[in-house]
């Protein structure tokens, strides 16, 4: 028997600004979803993230976090590890889908997940600064007064390539950044364990969905907990993301983004086929 011919995702978007209009065309095969995330670099910026978790051994080569220091927020090596487990179940979510990919950890958040925005912004900055291949925010604010500061950054982060994904709100009000669609990828929930069934909800501000109901993964004191919550949803297209860069480093944070969304039309026109073959057979059954 001869070689099966790979399958062929087709990408095709245009990107608008206010000079031009950028277009991108290029095809992907199914290699990707063998890859480990090797060489691809991600910054979770959140509670820190424990490195003596057994699932993250050797895989957090740099852990820093927030000190204010007069008015500025600086970063030192941290030693506290992980002070709420919310950073370390992004983590081990993501090693499940990339185990070969490195993390680096910006811890901004403190005992039970909370922090300030102005720290939130630093770790930011701090991670767009490094030029990580990727930025896991699992987190977001509904402060306006950082709306301004956030859209500087996201921008800034988009022009320099480093790929941002943010969770939205669980809550149904919108929180920054995962509303600035323009320059990030938005995740939400849904219910769909599979990590590469991810969807695309067209038109909406929050475009992608992902698993995030009983994700079981890494928590604090070597231990696992089954969580729910755009936070775990955010982390699974991350480390999809992590696949896709290790097969084509080459690609932008826009074809990025296009490639997430045709690969997530193919997921569901797959449904939508399956779901009419399975309605044909019950007629069938009817009939006999």
């Amino acid at each position: 028997m001869g070689n099966q011919e790979p399958n062929m995702t087709t990408v095709s978007a245009y990107e608008s600004n206010e000079n031009s209009t950028i277009s991108t065309y290029f095809q992907i095969d199914d290699s990707w979803k063998s890859a480990t995330g090797k060489g691809v670099s991600i910054a979770i910026v959140d509670s820190g993230i424990d490195t003596n978790h057994p699932d993250l051994l050797g895989k957090v080569k740099e852990s820093v976090e927030a000190h204010a220091d007069n008015k500025r927020v600086v970063f030192k090596p941290s030693e506290i590890g992980d002070s709420a487990g919310h950073g370390t179940a992004c983590a081990g979510i993501i090693s499940r889908i990339a185990p070969e990919a490195e993390f680096y950890s910006i811890k901004v958040l403190g005992a039970g997940g909370l922090g300030d925005g102005i720290a939130f912004l630093a770790g930011l900055e701090y991670a767009v600064k490094n030029k990580y291949h990727i930025i896991n925010l699992s987190l977001g604010t509904t402060k306006p007064q950082f709306f301004a500061r956030l859209h500087d950054l996201l921008d800034r982060a988009y022009q320099s390539g480093c790929i941002v994904v943010a969770a939205a709100n669980n809550l149904p009000q919108p929180s920054f950044p995962s509303v600035f669609s323009s320059s990030l990828i938005s995740v939400s929930k849904h219910e769909n364990s599979d990590p590469f069934n991810f969807g695309f909800r067209y038109g909406e501000v929050i475009e992608l969905t992902a698993p995030g109901v009983n994700i079981r993964t890494a928590w604090l004191n070597n231990s696992h907990k089954s969580l729910t919550g755009n936070s775990f949803a955010c982390p699974h297209i991350v480390g999809i993301i992590a696949l896709l860069l290790e097969k084509h480093p080459q690609l932008t944070p826009f074809q990025v983004k296009s490639a997430l969304y045709a690969i997530a039309q193919e997921n569901q026109d797959r449904k939508k086929l399956a779901e009419a073959a399975e309605q044909d057979d019950s007629q069938e059954e009817v009939l006999r």
